[in-house]
């Protein structure tokens, strides 16, 4: 099985919007983090220019890569400048820690 990882920095006022339809669509797991950058779009009144964001980092096999990226970009979706960007990078393995053991397709 191949593995992606699906990376979105999102707006903060946007993120429980996105969860809800990753749930509704049965995505198994995610995690979310909140960080701080500036790319697009940056605070000038701000004496470091950083912008607080959210990331979310989900795991899941090819065929729903594409699939989790345009729910993450349909949701997110203001039109503004800073509203993110969604990478989709490949893995080579994944493990479980508990078990120890590759983790099989049934499991993400």
């Amino acid at each position: 099985m191949n593995y992606q990882k699906v990376t979105a920095i999102i707006r903060c006022d946007v993120l429980e919007k996105v969860e809800s339809v990753l749930q509704a669509m049965g995505v198994h797991g995610i995690s979310v983090t909140k960080v701080k950058g500036y790319g697009e779009y940056a605070d000038f009144y701000s004496s470091d220019w950083m912008v607080s964001h959210s990331r979310i980092e989900i795991f899941t096999d090819e065929a729903q890569a594409d699939l989790i990226a345009q729910a993450i970009m349909n949701s997110a979706h203001t039109g503004a400048e800073g509203d993110g960007i969604v990478a989709i990078l490949p893995v080579e393995r994944l493990y479980r820690i508990r078990t120890r053991s590759e983790a099989t397709a049934s499991e993400i």
